[in-house]
């Protein structure tokens, strides 16, 4: 990830005398794991005055969908679905669904105005192996996304599909059992 250059919004006048393309990047392990890494590395981005998006698509609970998002810093926006539990099943009901497909939606569209520069899309992976979201709208969603955006995928099983075309791909594995 190019974090120390400033990367030009859609809307800048910056002549660069190269494009810098977003990378995709993957991390991902065999159990479900808080990715604290990524988590850094969107603070750091952020602190250094990058726009950054954290989207959480199966954590609810604390009342913080795309129309209330947490602004961590001027420059990190944090949202989660808009539930009041987390998601660890594929079995929603109406109301579960319909939000999660909002967040998504919303998610699509925010990215594509192109206003964030790096997008963290947290435990995808779980999101597509439960059916709630369909893995070629993913795919069509990465590969139409603006230029200069990075996007971080996290989550354990990540489909191969998106292994494929991973710029980077980061496991994480426990080395010991307590």
């Amino acid at each position: 990830m190019v974090a120390q250059l400033e990367t030009p919004s859609a809307n800048s006048t910056v002549n660069l005398p190269h494009h810098i393309k977003g990378l995709v990047q993957v991390f991902t392990s065999s159990h479900r794991n808080f990715f604290t890494s990524v988590m850094g590395e969107a603070l750091r981005i952020a602190g250094q005055g990058t726009p950054v998006l954290l989207v959480q698509f199966l954590k609810g609970g604390i009342n913080q969908g795309q129309d209330q998002p947490i602004q961590l810093g001027q420059h990190l926006n944090w949202i989660r679905c808009d539930l009041p539990r987390c998601i660890d099943t594929a079995q929603l009901d109406e109301a579960e669904h319909k939000a999660l497909q909002s967040l998504w939606q919303h998610t699509q569209q925010v990215v594509n105005e192109g206003k964030y520069s790096l997008v963290v899309l947290d435990e995808l992976s779980l999101a597509i192996n439960f059916g709630l979201i369909a893995e070629s709208e993913v795919l069509e969603f990465l590969a139409q996304r603006p230029h200069h955006v990075d996007i971080i995928l996290t989550g354990p099983d990540m489909p191969q599909s998106l292994l494929d075309i991973a710029d980077q791909i980061t496991e994480i594995r426990r080395s010991h059992r307590p």
